[in-house]
C-alpha cells in the first residue's frame, strides 16, 4: 500500500511540475527601477512594465529605489527572492560599468543576476541650461577650458550612464569640470532647467522632451548620424568630438537563481511588449530602438554584461577615473 502511495505521489509531482510552471505569474510582479522618477530608466521601465503586464495578465508594479547612483536599487534586487516576482530594470551603467568605478559595489552583475533581455538602445544627448547663452558644443568646451571646475554637470548619481558620460567626455577633451550627483536624472534635469547646473548628458528619453519643451538646449547627440527627432542637433563628430560615442543599452534582469520557466515567461512578455503599438510608437518618438530579436535574449545579455564590465574597466583606467 505504501508503495502505491509513493508511486501516486511521484506521479502527482511529475504531472504537477509543468502545471505549476504554467501558473507563473499568479500575482503581480514588482519591477525595481534603481533611480528616482522622471529619468530615462523610470520612463522606459514604466513603458515596458505596462506592455509586459498586458501579456502576463498581472500588474507589473514599478518601485523606484534610488540612492548612490543605482547601487541601492540594484542591491535591493540581488537580495530579493529568486521566484520571478521581483525583477529589475537597469542599463549599461547599473549592470556593467559600475563595477569599474565603484570600490564597494556589494554585488557582481556577472554572477548575482539572472539576465532576461535587452530591450532598448538609446543615444545620448548633451544639453545646457537655456539660461547659459551656450548654443554649440565648442562654446561649452571653451567655457570649461576657461572656468574649469566652475562649470557644472548634473548627473543622475555616481555610476550611472549620466555620470560616466561627462567623465568620459572630459577625459577625451582633457578638461576638468565639476560633476554634481543627484538622486536620478529627473532632479538633475530640474536643476538644469533652473540654471543651477550648466550641463547634463543623458539619454534621448529625457533629453528630447526637455529640448522640445525649451527647458534645456541640446548641443550634440551620440551615434553615427543625426536623429530625426532632433534634426538640427549635430552629432558629436560634427560638433568636433568624434571619439565620444555612447549608445546605452537598457535591460531587464532578476536575482540570481530564477527558475527557467519564470525567465522564459518573462522573455515572452518582453517580446509581446516590444511588439505592441504603444511601445513601438513611444520608442520611435524618443529615438529609442529595440535591438533585433537575436540580440536581446538572456544569453546575449549575459555576454553583454561581461563584455562591458571588461570594456569599462579598460576605459576608466585609460581615462584615469579612480574607483570611489
Amino acid at each position: 500500500m505504501r508503495a502505491v502511495f509513493r508511486c501516486a505521489a511521484i506521479l502527482a509531482l511529475c504531472c504537477g511540475g509543468p502545471a505549476l510552471a504554467q501558473e507563473f505569474p499568479a500575482r503581480p510582479v514588482t519591477m525595481i527601477v534603481p533611480s528616482a522618477p522622471g529619468g530615462t530608466l523610470d520612463a522606459l521601465g514604466r513603458l515596458m512594465a505596462q506592455g509586459m503586464a498586458a501579456d502576463l495578465g498581472q500588474n507589473v508594479v514599478v518601485e523606484n529605489v534610488s540612492g548612490a547612483g543605482s547601487i541601492v536599487g540594484m542591491q535591493r534586487l540581488v537580495r530579493s527572492p529568486s521566484d520571478g516576482y521581483v525583477i529589475g530594470f537597469g542599463n549599461l551603467g547599473s549592470l556593467a560599468a559600475n563595477v569599474a568605478i565603484t570600490r564597494e559595489l556589494g554585488f557582481d552583475p556577472r554572477q548575482d543576476l539572472t539576465p532576461i533581455s535587452i530591450v532598448a538602445n538609446v543615444p545620448m544627448v548633451i544639453a545646457v541650461s537655456t539660461r547659459s547663452g551656450v548654443r554649440d558644443l565648442r562654446t561649452l568646451l571653451s567655457r570649461i577650458r576657461e572656468r574649469g571646475e566652475g562649470v557644472t554637470f548634473g548627473t543622475p548619481g555616481t555610476g550611472t550612464t549620466g555620470h560616466l558620460a561627462p567623465a568620459y567626455l572630459l577625459s577625451l577633451t582633457k578638461l576638468q569640470a565639476t560633476l554634481v550627483p543627484y538622486r536620478g536624472a529627473g532632479p538633475a534635469m530640474g536643476d538644469l532647467a533652473s540654471g543651477t547646473v550648466d550641463a547634463v548628458i543623458d539619454q534621448t528619453v529625457t533629453m528630447i522632451p526637455a529640448h522640445r519643451g525649451n527647458t534645456a538646449f541640446a548641443l550634440a547627440v551620440t551615434g553615427p548620424q543625426r536623429l530625426a527627432q532632433l534634426p538640427d542637433v549635430p552629432t558629436f563628430a560634427e560638433a568636433g568630438v568624434p571619439g565620444f560615442d555612447m549608445v546605452i543599452w537598457n535591460a531587464i534582469v532578476g536575482p540570481r537563481g530564477m527558475p527557467e520557466a519564470a525567465v522564459q515567461r518573462l522573455v515572452r512578455a518582453v517580446e509581446a511588449a516590444l511588439a505592441s503599438p504603444n511601445v513601438t510608437a513611444r520608442f520611435a518618438d524618443l529615438a529609442t530602438t529595440a535591438p533585433p530579436a537575436e540580440e536581446r535574449g538572456p544569453e546575449v545579455l549575459r555576454r553583454r554584461i561581461a563584455e562591458d564590465v571588461d570594456r569599462w574597466i579598460r576605459i576608466t583606467r585609460e581615462a584615469g577615473i579612480t574607483p570611489q
